[in-house]
């Protein structure tokens, strides 16, 4: 039996990664982490380092693009409604991988009690292999429990999370966020702000069509907004 924990690069995906090898040793759990090809340097920082915390074998799977040209080649442009990134690059990618293992299988992925909305659409997604939330397992922890155990452990969280962002995925750029997420990466990281304007620009030009990532809502209408 193989234990595959997916391993963000985040905090909680290190904390469900602990919680898995206190249960079951580090012999048969991996460590999957799927790269988009744009995450801050930081969280490769902390993958490494939380990956060596853990003790466990680290798999990195690379599709080979980043987002933008997953849009390109989708001739499509990612949004809060449909994100073609995630499922190309860590979905597609990860599902590849868990269905090249001979053995049987258990997935583990970081989600917490908060959201155990979510957790139906996964299970069935995952179907007929078995999913887990160690999260969710007892004694329940609230986010600021996380950063207490990575204090304890001596590691440094990823940058991100003091900074600010909501979540330390793709170098604070995502295409699901919303008009305070991109002021908050354009307060922090201008640089990177004009790269994805730039790219949002060129898909714009490629699909001959007015298209953008965010949408303005004023004035009773819904208009593409870049």
């Amino acid at each position: 039996m193989k234990h595959i924990v997916f391993f963000s690069s985040g905090i909680a995906s290190w904390v469900a990664a602990k919680r898995v090898v206190e249960r079951f040793g580090v012999d048969d759990v991996r460590l999957v982490f799927a790269d988009t090809l744009i995450e801050d340097e930081d969280n490769y920082r902390f993958l490494h380092e939380a990956a060596a915390n853990v003790g466990a074998d680290l798999v990195v799977l690379r599709d080979g693009r980043d987002p933008w040209q997953v849009f390109k080649d989708d001739r499509f442009l990612g949004n809060s409604r449909l994100a073609t990134c995630s499922k190309r690059l860590k979905q597609e990618t990860c599902r590849k991988y868990i269905e090249s293992i001979v053995e049987d299988v258990v997935l583990y992925l970081g989600i917490d009690w908060q959201e155990a909305h979510r957790t139906d659409a996964i299970v069935n997604g995952w179907s007929p292999r078995k999913v887990e939330f160690p999260l969710m397992w007892e004694p329940w922890l609230s986010r600021p429990d996380f950063f207490a155990l990575a204090e304890a452990e001596g590691l440094k969280p990823p940058r991100l999370y003091d900074m600010g962002f909501a979540h330390a995925n793709c170098g604070g750029f995502c295409v699901k966020g919303g008009h305070s997420a991109f002021k908050h990466l354009l307060q922090h990281f201008p640089e990177r702000y004009a790269f994805h304007e730039q790219k949002e620009e060129e898909m714009r030009k490629y699909l001959e069509k007015d298209v953008a990532i965010m949408r303005d809502r004023s004035g009773g209408k819904s208009t593409p907004m870049t």
